[in-house]
């Protein structure tokens, strides 16, 4: 699809219940946008093809698998240009306990969301991983307490 190619209301539809349930068949979409199967495969694959829909994934439980210490770090690297923003996301992206990295404006240059068991590994990733990056100027550790709210689709 193109800019300026719309999405109809079925499509939307379509990408609405896929945020709810990403499992459904083809069959099961179809009948919940009142389409007979052919024209959703077609306009699934259509959607997919054109981008937006990036991926289907599970959501994992992360206290279950002991990775529900959750911290966002704001991290200020000690000068900012191309090559330094570039080598530091390229860094970030093999980072496995790193789940979410953002560029931000404001005091901080990149806004980190990082999974960890508990504070002490939390420390130790800090002290071996993050402050081993020559880049890194500062940074600021804030704790998840609570998650009140975690949406994982987008309104549409």
């Amino acid at each position: 699809m193109n800019v300026s190619d719309k999405l109809d209301k079925v499509d939307l539809q379509i990408l609405r219940t896929l945020q709810d349930n990403a499992r459904l068949t083809t069959k099961e979409l179809a009948a919940s946008v009142s389409l007979s199967s052919t024209p959703v495969f077609e306009r699934l694959k259509r959607l997919e093809n054109s981008g937006y829909i990036k991926k289907y994934i599970a959501v994992l439980d992360a206290e279950k698998l002991n990775q529900g210490f959750v911290v966002f770090c704001s991290v200020k690297l000690v000068r900012l240009n191309k090559d330094i923003a570039s080598e530091f996301t390229r860094i970030i992206q093999e980072i496995p306990e790193v789940t979410e990295c953002y560029n931000i404006s404001g005091d901080y240059d990149y806004l980190l969301k990082i999974h960890a068991p508990n504070m002490k590994y939390y420390q130790e990733f800090i002290l071996n991983v993050l402050g081993t990056i020559d880049s890194l100027g500062s940074l600021r550790s804030t704790f998840v307490m609570d998650e009140v709210k975690h949406a994982y689709g987008i309104h549409i």
